[in-house]
């Protein structure tokens, strides 16, 4: 138990500097150029979603049936909030390439599913909000905890929200720390995280 919490410490000190950082730290090409995981993240989230092109007859449709209520248009504003921001995943520091890769691959699925529009490393229009994450696991008997922090940022390297948890899990295989978490430990972490993610976007202002 002191362990973890002495790492998640640790790790919150960790993203605590480099929150510290200059706009320039944040944004240089390199601190957020696509390695493996993030190139990944990009693979599998495609082209950006965009949305349906209304034609004239859908509109005229529209304008004949009745006004929506307030409950019914509630939702769609919100999904509208969510989708209109473009969110790109810096290298994430801490993992292995390994416990990395089923994080990312899964990010890009559940982020398609909320409507967050992901930027690819080969987009040329520039994000609105840039996600760092930092990383880190601990073997504890039969378990195996992994601690993350997001810090999200806007693109002039203003940390605007934070995003943190962890997440226990059985060890597999042998040893301990990262050659013992499950793939789906990451997948489960990757849904927390898109999900605190949306909340978030969603009662932001602007």
């Amino acid at each position: 138990m002191r362990r973890w919490i002495f790492a998640a410490a640790c790790l919150s000190a960790s993203a605590a500097l480099s929150a510290c950082n200059s706009a320039k730290d944040v944004l240089e090409p390199s601190a957020v150029a696509p390695t493996e995981q993030s190139t990944a993240l990009a693979r599998t989230e495609g082209t950006d979603v965009a949305a349906p092109a209304v034609t004239g007859a859908a509109t005229a449709a529209a304008a004949a049936g009745p006004a929506p209520t307030a409950e019914a248009a509630a939702p769609a504003q919100t999904a509208a909030i969510v989708g209109k921001a473009r969110v790109q995943f810096a290298p994430i520091v801490g993992a292995t390439v390994e416990a990395a890769t089923p994080l990312t691959q899964r990010l890009g699925i559940r982020a398609r599913e909320r409507g967050i529009t992901l930027a690819g490393s080969t987009d040329t229009t520039p994000p609105g909000i840039i996600m760092r994450g930092y990383f880190s696991a601990m073997t504890e008997g039969k378990d195996t905890t992994v601690v993350y922090v997001w810090d999200v940022y806007d693109p002039a390297g203003t940390r605007l929200h934070r995003i943190n948890g962890q997440q226990t899990a059985p060890s597999t295989g042998s040893g301990e720390g990262w050659p013992t978490v499950a793939p789906a430990t990451m997948q489960t972490i990757a849904d927390n995280t898109i999900d605190q993610l949306a909340q978030w976007l969603a009662a932001k202002p602007g």
